[in-house]
């Protein structure tokens, strides 16, 4: 029952490190698109945007839930699962900012999926469900 439910709660948690830090790094960048920061009025300025401000709570999201994570699962097994997070950065990167992203870019991105399934299967701890 206990390792069922730290099973479900890694899944969950994995989930939100995902999307909080695709979702977050996507709003900074659309929030920074076209603006430069060369002093620090500059940054302290563009903090406050909208998109800016979403981008950095959904990071501040990003890191404490990776840090509970990483509290009670192997480090070994979170970062190759959360790395889909880099899988969902090329592809919004890729529809929604018009980027372009090389053959050698989508291979990479495929290598991590593949690498994710391979851990995926596994359990998120190194002594069995401890």
């Amino acid at each position: 029952m206990h390792s069922e439910r730290l099973r479900w709660k890694t899944r969950v948690f994995a989930i939100i490190v995902i999307l909080s830090n695709a979702l977050g790094n996507f709003a900074l960048a659309y929030g920074m698109r076209g603006r430069t920061t060369s002093t620090v009025f500059d940054y302290l300025r563009v903090i406050f945007t909208p998109w800016v401000a979403i981008g950095i709570t959904l990071l501040i999201l990003w890191l404490l839930s990776r840090m509970a994570l990483m509290s009670w699962a192997d480090l070994s097994y979170v970062l190759p699962v959360t790395s889909l997070g880099y899988v969902a950065n090329a592809v919004m990167g890729r529809l929604f900012l018009n980027e372009v992203i090389t053959p050698a870019r989508w291979a990479g991105t495929l290598l991590i999926v593949a690498g994710t399934m391979m851990v995926g299967i596994g359990s998120p701890h190194s002594k069995g469900d401890a």
